[in-house]
């Protein structure tokens, strides 16, 4: 498996967990400064993958454009959102292939880390109309010593020493608010973040982790399956599994044309 490439991980996605909604709503009104009905905001989902975010925002009442690079992902996320408005293009974060000025709000979910920065934020206020503002947000596992979500995290680490994880989580965090600024495109970034739960069943949990390209990749097929066989161990007298999320999200201001 290539890092990078979500073709053999698509189907998987949809057991991934979902966005905090009432992160959303505050994101909403700190974004909308033009206080423009929900209806008539236009919203841009880069790298929208599977769909599940996109899915939350048709139904919150935006229109929406999902942008997804991958085939794969694309049509799962056709196939999930449909009987929407939802609009899919392919394209990538630094070619969305949307027309200049032309919405309100662009957002990127557990997936701005794989652009370059360089080009995808000068992409973003290309699109973006004037007061627009670009979002990157993830969902990372809020991970707590002595959970079982932690022995899980150290088994991995001893499967791969060498592991370095491509995310924004807990691991390997980045300062989002430096980037985001640092191309001139952007000002006066600010930062939220939630708790969220999501409940699962043992099938669930465990096609969330199979989602997952990064470790996937640096681990090779013997050692991945060594990893899916502990996690399968280590949940086998669960029945619902509660696990708890850090909703994280950077957003930025358009400076204006």
């Amino acid at each position: 498996m290539k890092q990078g490439d979500f073709t053999q991980v698509a189907k998987y996605y949809i057991n991934r967990p979902a966005y905090s909604a009432m992160l959303l709503e505050k994101l909403f009104l700190c974004v909308n400064t033009f206080n423009k009905d929900i209806k008539d905001f236009k919203v841009c989902e880069v790298g929208a993958g599977t769909g599940k975010l996109t899915k939350m925002l048709s139904n919150f009442g935006f229109g929406v454009s999902a942008v997804e690079p991958n085939d794969a992902m694309r049509n799962e996320g056709i196939e999930y959102t449909k009987n929407t408005n939802i609009k899919w293009t392919k394209g990538d974060g630094e070619n969305t292939k949307m027309k200049d000025d032309e919405f309100d709000w662009v957002i990127m979910a557990s997936s701005f880390h794989w652009t370059d920065h360089t080009k995808s934020l000068p992409e973003f206020r290309r699109i973006l109309k004037n007061g627009g503002y670009f979002t990157a947000m993830w969902n990372p596992r809020n991970i707590l010593k002595d959970s079982i979500f932690y022995e899980i995290e150290e088994e991995i680490k001893k499967i791969i020493p060498e592991l370095n994880r491509v995310s924004s989580g807990s691991q390997n965090t980045k300062k989002w608010e430096e980037i985001i600024v640092s191309t001139n495109d952007f000002v006066d970034c600010f930062f939220m973040e939630c708790d969220y739960v999501e409940m699962m069943s043992k099938e669930r949990y465990i096609g969330a982790w199979q989602s997952v390209n990064d470790i996937q990749a640096q681990a090779g097929e013997e050692r991945w399956n060594k990893i899916m066989t502990m996690i399968k161990n280590k949940i086998q007298n669960l029945e619902i599994i509660e696990i708890p999320y850090k909703i994280r999200a950077w957003s930025a201001k358009k400076v204006n044309n």
